[in-house]
């Protein structure tokens, strides 16, 4: 066999004199009698196959997927044999490794021994069945990703029956596979035999609401430390099959049930059962860390369900309720056990509808939250009159994100905000017209080393805002930042001229970190980019790092679209523009609207 320092797969096979004879008799048959015998003998106790994981150096080497006969077809797959027995070499590239190989190389995917990422490959039943006869190629295999294969639901049972050969898997993700009650009830007989499981997520699939959680009970393995079933219809006739679920999971650190408006939607005060099961069912799983329960149709007597449990909770870290506005005028029911949660670092309550009642009971409780890092009370419209006292009762040198997108914020709650942004890696404003003109008090109070995300989407900003700003770039105050949305601005600006200045400040470095930013109109409007597009390019070599921009609604002639290709071809960056109409400008793409953040600001 080859060294250490050879690369690619190196099979070796020794033969009996029984093989030789034998060999001389192959030779005789038919090719594909010849092929059946090949197999038999590769796999017979005379026979030593020895993989060496090395990979070739050769440079054709995984081009185009060519052979002869010292090399197999797949990628980076070398099969050597005695020259006397070639027949061997066409028959072991044929299974095996070699099997696996081109399977995903007819996906666009690379072989890896402990990985099986097929997300997104269109994969059909009849894919699904060939996968199922290439997993004992994989007895290493840690990770398996079939998500968003749609075409596959209703055959599930063709893989799990053949999961007991990668017994080593840790994490099996079958997102939107559009499974039905059928594979669940396959998948959960197939469970125990990967009892190492640490990650399963079955998010939006239908067929896992309606009951179809029984088929998982008492199967999946206690090593299981996250489970994620998202928008799967769940109601609260689910609510006990999950709390069950989770009950057997002594392990579990990460709960994520969000998009399932239904679960928890007609608890009841005295609910002994649904949503109330689940709370309590919690309290056997007392490694949580992560609790998700956004959009879930939660009230005030599904938070007081909940608030009796969280005491028994102590490693929970974060905790996600946002996008329930039935808990409305309810928080108290929970605040009162927030407190006893010492190690909670994330608390998102943004889309609640919360009252004034509700976010005076969340003031009094956050000075108690020693660890907390995060707290997200954005697109609630009574923030805007609270946000001093918010921001007094929080231990600012810890925090790190704090949005305030689309809260009604006023001119005294705008200051008393800038108070926390020194502390902040994320500064979000977004959907908050008052911002417009007064953007300078935020940047003097942005901390250069610290901010990170800059979102300003739709704030009225002015000229003036933006000619701060890229005289903020310009000194480098920002040279951190790796977000930046300025979209929905461009009417306020009082003309497409004023953006150029930001362009040749950041062009300077300003803004070396730059991954992201947003320049977008809205959908309804459009404007031409001639005036500022040349600085833009002019300054792309000085943006190493950016890798998306939006210019959606900004015109774009065919000589401005081939200098901005042309500035591009060396490089890797994603831009979003809108196909010319005409000379003029850019029609907005059909059925774009505003976002509801941007109606409940409007109102």
């Amino acid at each position: 066999m080859d060294s250490e320092g050879q690369k690619g797969w190196e099979v070796g096979v020794k033969f009996s004199p029984l093989d030789l004879i034998m060999n001389q008799i192959r030779r005789k048959r038919s090719a594909t009698d010849r092929k059946t015998s090949a197999r038999f003998l590769s796999r017979s106790s005379s026979g030593r196959v020895v993989i060496s994981d090395h990979r070739e150096t050769d440079g054709k080497e995984g081009r185009d997927g060519a052979s002869d006969s010292d090399r197999s077809v797949c990628e980076g797959l070398r099969v050597s044999v005695t020259p006397a027995v070639p027949e061997v070499t066409e028959s072991e590239a044929d299974q095996g490794w070699g099997r696996l190989c081109l399977f995903l190389q007819r996906l666009g995917k690379k072989a890896d021994s402990r990985g099986l990422n097929l997300a997104h490959c269109d994969l059909t039943a009849t894919d699904l069945l060939e996968l199922a006869t290439l997993l004992h190629c994989l007895p290493q295999l840690e990770e398996v990703d079939l998500s968003w294969n749609n075409l596959i639901g209703g055959s599930l049972s063709s893989l799990t029956s053949h999961l007991q050969q990668v017994g080593r898997v840790r994490t099996l993700r079958l997102c939107s596979c559009r499974l039905n009650a059928d594979d669940i009830a396959s998948l959960g007989a197939a469970l125990p035999s990967v009892p190492l499981l640490e990650v399963l997520d079955v998010s939006w699939n239908v067929g896992v609401g309606g009951g179809g959680l029984q088929g998982l009970l008492g199967k999946v393995p206690p090593s299981l430390r996250e489970l994620h079933v998202q928008a799967c219809q769940l109601t609260t006739a689910d609510a006990p099959l999950l709390g069950d679920l989770v009950g057997r999971l002594p392990k579990l650190c990460v709960l994520d049930v969000s998009g399932n408006p239904l679960l928890a939607e007609d608890t009841q005060e005295s609910d002994t059962g649904g949503f109330g099961q689940l709370a309590a069912s919690l309290s056997h799983a007392p490694c949580l860390s992560r609790l998700v329960l956004q959009g879930c149709g939660l009230t005030s007597h599904s938070l007081k369900s909940l608030g009796g449990t969280l005491q028994q909770l102590p490693a929970l870290r974060e905790l996600d309720l946002s996008c329930n506005k039935g808990l409305s005028g309810g928080l108290s029911q929970l605040t009162a056990h927030l407190a006893l949660l010492a190690h909670l670092e994330s608390l998102d309550l943004h889309l609640c509808n919360l009252t004034h009642a509700d976010l005076q009971a969340l003031i009094q409780v956050v000075p108690s939250l020693g660890r907390l890092t995060e707290l997200d009370v954005s697109s609630n419209k009574e923030v805007g009159g609270v946000v001093h006292s918010l921001v007094s009762s929080l231990l600012l040198p810890q925090l790190r994100r704090l949005p305030l997108n689309s809260c009604s914020l006023t001119a005294e709650s705008f200051t008393a905000f800038a108070l926390a942004v020194p502390y902040l890696s994320s500064v979000e404003v977004s959907w908050n017209k008052v911002v417009g003109g007064r953007l300078a008090l935020l940047l003097d109070a942005l901390e250069p080393s610290v901010i990170k995300e800059l979102r300003l989407s739709s704030c009225h900003l002015t000229s003036d805002d933006l000619g701060h700003l890229a005289e903020v770039c310009g000194r480098g105050l920002l040279s951190s930042l790796r977000v930046l949305d300025l979209s929905y601005n461009g009417q306020a600006a009082a003309g497409a001229e004023a953006w150029a200045p930001l362009f040749t400040a950041g062009g300077l470095g300003g803004l070396g970190s730059l991954e992201v930013m947003d320049l977008s109109l809205r959908p309804a409007a459009s404007a031409s980019s001639a005036a500022w597009l040349p600085s833009l390019l002019s300054s792309l070599p000085r943006l190493p790092s950016l890798t998306h921009l939006a210019m959606l609604r900004w015109g774009l002639g065919e000589q401005a679209q081939g200098r901005l290709r042309h500035s591009l071809r060396k490089r890797v960056l994603h831009v979003e523009w809108d196909p010319p109409t005409g000379a003029g400008g850019q029609a907005p793409p059909p059925g774009d609207q505003d976002g509801p953040e941007e109606a409940l600001s409007e109102e």
